[in-house]
Order: structure tokens, then C-alpha cells, then sequence
């Protein structure tokens, strides 16, 4: 499934993949969320995610979160988010595990700027060596780094940056992370894990 809806937003699953492999993790548990399968057999090009979305004006914001992790599809979002720009002036948010700067080795963050009106990133942990034991990522402890420079630079292009945590962590370990989410200047949200 390309696209799927919660709430009043729409979301685009642009792939399976990831480079973390977090303990919490919906897919680890379900095949979807609210009924919807969300296992994709293959990733779809821009072409094929817009002609699925068609006219966005309904919903609130158009979502780029799946199954894996939306970043690795680096240029289906710049290409879909330019064309819902032009066409729909729709508002875009990404959620990520905000090691984008890490898989590209680069800063992709300017790519964003006046396209991603919002980027929601998993933060989850008040450490490199909790981020790692929770996350599993590819990159090892550099990923809660890696993380961490990636917000600072969301802040810098993209207009709304919130840091997100999952309640599966203890509650002394959510405020550290609101603390340095304030630290860092940006929003905080606690998500609720989602075990279907």
C-alpha cells in the first residue's frame, strides 16, 4: 500500500527498508496500522505515488512515514513534494530517524528548505549507548550523533522541527530527552507505541 490514511492526513510508504531496527517498531509486530497492510512488494517511483494521491486539498498534511525509514528515498520526496507544492500548496511533513546526513553522507537538510513544512524526528533516547541498545541502528552509537546534528540543521531550513519519543522508555528518560529537545530549541511530543 502507497498510501493510507489516519486521521485527516494522508501518508505515503515509500519503503520497507531502514537503518534502524527499533525493538518498539510496528512492522516488528503487524503487517500495518488500523487494518492496512503495509508491507510494499516494491518501492514506487515519484510518478506512481502522485498519480495515487491525486488531489490532496482534503486532507491536512501529507505525511512521508511507512514501514521504513522515508529518507532513503531521498529524491521520490523532493520530486512528490515539489509537485504537491506547486500544484496543492499542500503542508508536508516527514517523519524520521534523522540519520539522513549519515546515509548520504552529506548535509540533505537544504534540500528540504520551502518544501517540508514540518520534520518529525525519533529521538527515543537520552544517549548514543540507550539510542543504540533501543534503535539497533547500522550506523551504532554515531547514529544518536548523527541524530542530533541532523536536528540542528532541520532548524535552520525547515519551518517546524519537533523531536519525538516513544513511551516504551522510562519516564526519567522522556524529560532528559524534552530537556534536550529545549536544549536544541525545537518541539517535543511523546508518542504512544503502538502495539496492534
Amino acid at each position: 500500500m502507497i498510501t493510507y490514511e489516519l486521521g485527516n492526513n494522508l501518508y505515503i510508504n515509500l519503503t520497507n527498508r531502514c537503518t534502524n531496527k527499533c525493538s518498539f517498531c510496528v512492522k516488528e509486530y503487524s503487517d500495518g496500522i488500523g487494518g492496512q497492510n503495509l508491507w510494499i512488494e516494491s518501492e514506487p517511483t515519484a510518478e506512481e505515488i502522485i498519480k495515487e494521491i491525486g488531489d490532496p486539498s482534503r486532507y491536512k498534511e501529507v505525511v512521508f512515514c511507512g514501514f521504513g525509514e522515508p529518507v532513503l528515498r531521498l529524491e521520490q520526496i523532493l520530486e512528490v513534494s515539489r509537485h504537491l507544492k506547486k500544484n496543492y500548496r499542500s503542508r508536508i511533513r516527514i517523519n524520521t530517524n534523522g540519520q539522513g546526513n549519515l546515509v548520504y553522507g552529506r548535509n540533505i537538510v537544504p534540500l528540504f528548505e520551502g518544501l517540508i513544512d514540518v520534520i518529525s524526528v525519533s529521538l527515543n533516547a537520552k544517549n548514543a549507548e540507550d539510542y543504540q541498545r533501543l534503535c539497533k541502528s547500522s550506523y551504532g552509537e554515531e547514529a544518536f550523533y548523527g541524530v542530533i546534528e541532523f536536528i540542528k540543521e532541520c532548524k535552520q531550513y525547515i519551518p517546524e522541527v519537533v523531536v519525538t519519543v516513544v513511551d516504551v522508555i522510562p519516564p526519567e528518560d522522556i524529560e532528559m530527552c524534552r530537556t534536550i529537545a529545549g536544549e536544541l530549541g525545537v518541539g517535543f511530543k511523546v508518542r504512544h507505541f503502538y502495539n496492534v
